[in-house]
């Protein structure tokens, strides 16, 4: 048996290393465990090497728009193992540097598959571990898949560690994974086909930008496939054959890869959380607003392993983090505030959501003004030659608060987060258009879309 924590953290991602590095920092003897390198998804298998591999993409895609406005047809063209290699640049240094900050904070860090053997004690490859209080930041991992074949997929975090792009991929799901990695296979010269078994993919965001991203997706030569369910996935001795089923109808597509998007659901497994009487469901930890355990005091839960109103976002999980610690440190029952949490989707352009959408506020009962605009031809499109752009502001007419911003354009990631502080601190679209912004830029634009 080792000495007692104050707090051992499961999980060495960002909601667990903030919570760490907090109360660490106040005294407490802290411990920190992962069966994977320090880091999480979003540092090392999501957010960040899908952005640094997206500015290839976003390279090829700027010269093809620009083509006979100046720019002439070249051989502009993405070296895969080159890129790859640029990505590792960022992320091989990341567990190493992440664990250093930890160890001088004064975190005991560990490395293996925790499991718990009671309320207060986990086990760690086979030395038993006391704490007062835990906090579970296990993340996610893919949602299991039932159909035939499924052994044959490969995942995201396998998608961005691939040497080499295949001809052929065909992503299940129509999420983020899905159209965020296909914008970037299909610039590098991959055919890509996205099949989504609902009727309408990216269903968090605007139905009509979603239609126009579609509309922009197919026209970069990715096949969007809406309604459409996976039979089977069989190996052939050219690749893997896809069994569809389509309105009744049954077709085969051949493919080199088949890559899992279809979701994600709470890594839990493996943690024997009935052994500490901590309750769970698929999306998580089940949790108070305060994110402590219902059914377990000693226990609290954060970022994508804590069944909470947030969203699954790494920005989430790190005030998730900050609040579960908080409340430890504390004794108290703060709950985070999810207000205006901008979300986006990094295809090419990229499609941006905060606050509600359009039925949302017609359903809420407000009295709505929708501000729905075109904005291909305005001039930050123009300059760059895209063609796929528009914006659905949604505000309340009574008190002119912003209730909601759609954004489908590029570098409206950067936008984005000017409606989302416009919410949160309750201006109004009157204040918020009486801004002066530097130009010609993106900001420039904003007065116009209010």
């Amino acid at each position: 048996m080792s000495e007692e924590f104050d707090l051992f953290v499961i999980g060495a991602g960002m909601a667990g290393t903030t919570a760490a590095n907090k109360c660490a920092a106040q005294g407490w003897h802290v411990g920190i465990v992962d069966a994977l390198p320090y880091g999480g998804t979003c540092a090392l298998r999501g957010c960040d090497p899908k952005k640094l591999l997206r500015r290839g993409a976003e390279v090829i895609d700027a010269a093809h728009l620009m083509r006979g406005k100046g720019i002439t047809k070249g051989t502009v063209s993405i070296d895969w193992p080159a890129l790859m290699a640029h990505k590792r640049g960022f992320t091989d240094g990341v567990p190493h540097g992440m664990e250093d900050e930890l160890v001088g904070n004064g975190v005991a860090t560990f490395h293996g598959s925790a499991r718990f053997t009671g309320p207060n004690q986990i086990d760690i490859d086979g030395t038993q571990h006391h704490a007062k209080r835990f906090l579970i930041a296990s993340g996610a991992r893919p949602r299991p898949l039932t159909f035939p074949g499924q052994q044959h997929l490969i995942d995201s975090s396998d998608f961005l560690n691939l040497d080499r792009l295949p001809e052929r991929i065909v992503f299940i799901g129509g999420g983020f994974i899905s159209f965020e990695f296909a914008h970037i296979a299909a610039r590098a010269g991959t055919t890509c086909v996205i099949i989504d078994h609902g009727d309408r993919p990216l269903k968090e965001f605007d139905k009509d930008l979603v239609d126009l991203l579609v509309e922009r997706t197919e026209h970069t030569g990715i096949s969007v496939q809406l309604a459409t369910t996976i039979r089977s996935v069989a190996p052939t001795t050219t690749g893997l054959n896809v069994t569809l089923e389509q309105g009744g109808k049954t077709s085969v597509i051949s493919a080199d890869l088949v890559v899992h998007g279809a979701g994600r659901v709470a890594n839990l497994d493996g943690l024997d959380l009935d052994a500490a009487n901590i309750a769970f469901t698929p999306r998580g930890v089940t949790v108070a607003g305060h994110l402590q355990s219902t059914t377990n005091p000693a226990v609290y839960a954060a970022g994508d392993a804590a069944d909470t109103p947030g969203r699954p976002l790494t920005p989430v999980a790190v005030f998730e983090g900050k609040v579960a610690a908080s409340n430890m440190l504390k004794g108290t029952t703060t709950t985070p505030d999810y207000t205006a949490v901008p979300t986006t989707v990094f295809t090419i352009p990229e499609l941006n959501r905060v606050g509600v959408l359009e039925h949302e506020a017609r359903d809420s009962g407000a009295d709505i003004a929708v501000r729905h605009l075109d904005t291909s031809g305005w001039y930050s499109n123009y300059r760059i030659g895209e063609t796929t752009a528009a914006t659905k502001i949604i505000i309340d007419k009574t008190t002119d608060a912003i209730l909601g911003a759609h954004l489908l354009g590029p570098g409206y990631s950067e936008l984005i987060n000017i409606f989302g502080l416009a919410i949160k601190l309750g201006l109004t679209a009157r204040q918020l258009k009486s801004m002066t912004a530097t130009y010609p830029s993106i900001g420039s634009d904003l007065g116009s879309m209010l």
